[in-house]
């Protein structure tokens, strides 16, 4: 191979490399994600909303959640842009899974803040990125 080509090849892909640094740091860099989860059920203090999170690389455990507590992490998105939490919410019989992040849809919809909060209700769960404004995302059924 030709002195230039091995060259031209270096600079390519370190130009690739300083684009997607820019452009796209979520899948380069590795940003840094609050993700929090609220227990906004009313009435329900003798009927904890019980909890369990992981990721393929973490396993957070479960808790139980009495009205007003929540239960937060920090995330660090990974090289590939595949990071993903799923979390397991039981309310008395009823049970529901939801990703509580993922990296194609929530490193746009979490803000410059970097932040994810879910609130669950009796009626579902709701998805912000300031905890002031609420919007319903899905029901438990």
């Amino acid at each position: 191979m030709k002195v230039v080509t091995k060259i031209f090849l270096v600079v390519s892909l370190a130009t690739c490399i300083i684009f997607l640094s820019i452009y796209q740091p979520e899948y380069f860099c590795g940003l840094e994600y609050d993700v929090r989860v609220i227990n906004g059920f009313t009435n329900n203090s003798s009927l904890p909303l019980v909890i369990w999170c992981s990721s393929n690389n973490d396993d957070l455990g479960g808790r139980a959640l009495q009205e007003g507590d929540d239960f937060g992490w920090r995330l660090k998105t990974n090289f590939w842009g595949t990071t993903h939490f799923l979390c397991t919410m039981k309310w008395d019989a009823v049970r529901r899974k939801f990703d509580a992040f993922k990296v194609p849809r929530d490193v746009q919809r979490c803000s410059l803040f970097r932040k994810c909060s879910w609130l669950v209700r009796e009626d579902g769960f709701y998805f912000s990125n300031d905890e002031v404004n609420w919007k319903k995302d899905f029901s438990w059924l």
